[in-house]
């Protein structure tokens, strides 16, 4: 393997890691404060590459309800991502208002809740396809107009091109997830909701408004997940209702990978396993989706509570 290649692919394996990192975000965010896996995130994330698609101008196929139908506006695609990010957000919040809190006033066993939020994403996942179809859909060719398809880190003897879409999701996950982990570390929503994650009976005792942290924790996740769903539809085009499925196994795999619960956690992960995908051989390439539960086995025999994770103290 040549350093050209070699370049190209860790170029490669940063991008779609970032994916990975974002998208696990949300199930982190979640899980840090209820100690819970939201199993609905692959639906959000679903719909927030079809609320973009939808956003753009894009024409829906000929199956489903909605056949051969668009919405009336056509945004440029920064206003669509952003506000395709913000319905995929209302809709978390909607998720946890009708599969989560009701169970959680209850104090019902956990499990419950797991069990609710993946029929939840069933439900979703089966609504998108009633609506839009099953169909393959790319986003329109103007998305990145301007801009080259490739552009090229070597030079005129050693071309080392790596399309544009691929720095594009680079660079906008990177700055998500600098966003957010300033979000939790230095504002004081952020703080309070570290509060919830440690205790939050003590949380509530000092005056913190759990119930309305917890939607608004629900709500940037689905807004991560929705733009995360964005850049991979961006990159590989929306591969039917169902295409969330593969990146939430993934997600899980980050998530206990960097530790559960651990923001920088699932950042590392994330970029781990991207990288390691990134590396497999063409010979080899159908085990590339084995890739990230091979390095998780691995790790978790050394390193029980993940790469950045501590190990739970228990008082007796």
């Amino acid at each position: 393997m040549d350093l050209t290649h070699t370049l190209q692919q860790t170029l490669n394996g940063l991008s779609i890691g970032s994916v990975y990192a974002i998208f696990a975000l949300g199930y982190t965010l979640i899980f840090s404060i209820l100690r819970i896996i939201n199993f609905a995130h692959t639906s959000v994330f679903t719909l927030g590459a079809y609320f973009t698609y939808a956003l753009t101008g894009g024409v829906f196929g000929f199956n489903g309800v909605l056949a051969n139908g668009r919405v009336p506006v056509s945004l440029p695609f920064v206003m669509a991502l952003v506000l395709g990010a913000v319905l995929a957000g209302c809709v978390s919040v909607m998720v946890e208002r009708l599969a989560f809190k009701p169970l959680r006033v209850r104090n019902a066993d956990p499990l419950l809740t797991l069990v609710s939020s993946l029929g939840v994403a069933i439900i979703i996942v089966n609504l998108i396809q009633v609506l839009v179809g099953a169909e393959i859909y790319a986003y329109p060719s103007s998305v990145l107009a301007g801009l080259p398809a490739a552009i090229n880190f070597g030079n005129a003897d050693h071309a080392v091109p790596i399309r544009t879409i691929q720095i594009v999701i680079l660079i906008v996950s990177l700055v998500i997830m600098l966003v957010l982990t300033l979000f939790v570390d230095r504002t004081r929503t952020g703080k309070a909701l570290k509060a919830i994650a440690e205790d939050p009976t003590v949380a509530g005792l000092l005056g913190i408004n759990t119930d309305r942290l917890i939607m608004i924790t629900f709500f940037i996740s689905g807004c991560v997940g929705g733009l995360a769903g964005t850049l991979v539809g961006l990159s590989v085009s929306i591969a039917g209702p169902y295409f969330g499925i593969a990146f939430g196994l993934k997600g899980l795999s980050v998530i206990v990978l960097g530790g559960l619960g651990s923001i920088p956690g699932a950042i590392l992960g994330g970029m781990v396993i991207g990288l390691a995908e990134a590396f497999v051989p063409s010979s080899a390439i159908a085990l590339k989706d084995a890739v990230p539960f091979v390095i998780l086995f691995l790790i978790l025999l050394v390193r029980p509570q993940g790469l950045l994770s501590r190990a739970a103290i228990q008082k007796v």
